[in-house]
């Protein structure tokens, strides 16, 4: 296994999303969820949280829900080196913003946002959650994006599928079972029975070769896949397939030697599938409570966040048991992102 090393400390806003870029610059996001936030976005640079790509556009306006940033979940590289943020919409877990569900795009060589996709309310529903976002810029005319819908309260989970060229977005395998929170599931950390922290498909990876997308609940400890073929088409569920039980995880991430990471929140680790399918430890440590989000990055190290969600008061009975600081980690994993362009 790998020893786990801090990258940095949070001593004041939660993140739970974190990406590295080619060149090593690292981006984190921290969601409106009852922490003050000043910036939902920030790159982490010269040991200081700098808001991103400015301070501006990190205060949300509600008569410009489009132009400002609401409330980001997740932040990602895609295979053309672009930054792109996934602004949920929505302020502590309420039905979104209208207007406020979108993916906005940011240019790493001008710092500047270049392109901005709200997804329509017959997409976003009411109780739509925006969660973790990966791409294939390989097909139709300027590629396509996938979203995990984790679903507020008891709403539907399912798969939005982005066509980056057009902007058209539709839902997949809604409310399928796959994509649904699984029946009896409980959370257990650290000996904590957890009911409530229980939300629909959450993780999310591509393989490696651009045909299946892997994802899961959070609450539940299987892995599902569906042909990324038949998302873009519509009708996914019959190429849905059980990959078995994997644990309990939040973030999901492949690499482009075939691998594919799972944090498992239950434990305070990562682990690894092998091309042949195995399951192995990459990281555990009982002190990493709550591994969030993962990003395999360009210099062979997995990184992710390490934010003690489930210390929150929603689920400590209005008690916050936080403890900063938080962590941006990594950890040595050896293989490179994968990049489908």
């Amino acid at each position: 296994m790998s020893q786990p090393e801090i990258v940095f400390e949070f001593h004041d806003q939660m993140p739970t999303g974190v990406t590295v870029a080619d060149d090593g610059r690292i981006f984190v996001c921290y969601p409106r969820w009852g922490d003050k936030v000043d910036f939902t976005v920030a790159e982490l640079r010269d040991g200081k949280e700098v808001p991103f790509p400015d301070a501006e556009v990190n205060v949300f306006d509600p008569d410009r829900p489009r132009e400002t940033l609401v409330s980001v979940q997740s932040v990602v590289i895609d295979p053309a080196g672009k930054l792109w943020l996934l602004d949920t919409g929505s302020i502590e877990l309420q039905p979104r913003v209208e207007g406020g569900a979108k993916l906005v795009r940011v240019d790493l060589e001008t710092n500047a946002i270049d392109h901005t996709i709200v997804v329509p309310p017959d997409v976003a529903l009411e109780t739509t959650y925006l969660n973790d976002i990966r791409f294939d810029l390989r097909r139709g005319d300027a590629g396509y994006a996938f979203i995990t819908d984790s679903s507020i309260g008891e709403g539907p989970g399912g798969i939005i599928v982005v066509d980056l060229g057009s902007g058209r977005c539709h839902r997949a395998l809604h409310d399928h079972p796959s994509t649904r929170i699984t029946d009896g599931y409980l959370a257990v950390i650290e000996g904590q029975p957890l009911p409530e922290l229980a939300m629909a498909s959450d993780g999310i990876a591509i393989s490696h070769d651009g045909e299946r997308l892997y994802y899961c609940p959070l609450a539940g400890r299987r892995l599902y896949s569906a042909s990324v073929e038949a998302l873009i088409a519509g009708d996914a569920s019959n190429t849905v397939e059980d990959h078995g039980e994997k644990g309990a995880s939040d973030g999901l991430e492949s690499g482009a030697d075939g691998s594919l990471f799972a944090t498992n929140y239950e434990q305070g680790a990562i682990l690894r599938r092998t091309p042949g399918g195995d399951w192995e430890a990459v990281v555990r440590d009982a002190g990493l409570r709550f591994v969030d989000t993962l990003a395999v990055a360009a210099d062979g190290f997995i990184y992710f966040t390490v934010n003690q969600l489930h210390l929150q008061d929603d689920y400590q009975g209005g008690e916050d048991r936080r403890e900063r600081p938080f962590h941006v980690m990594r950890a040595e994993v050896g293989v490179s992102p994968v990049r489908l362009r």
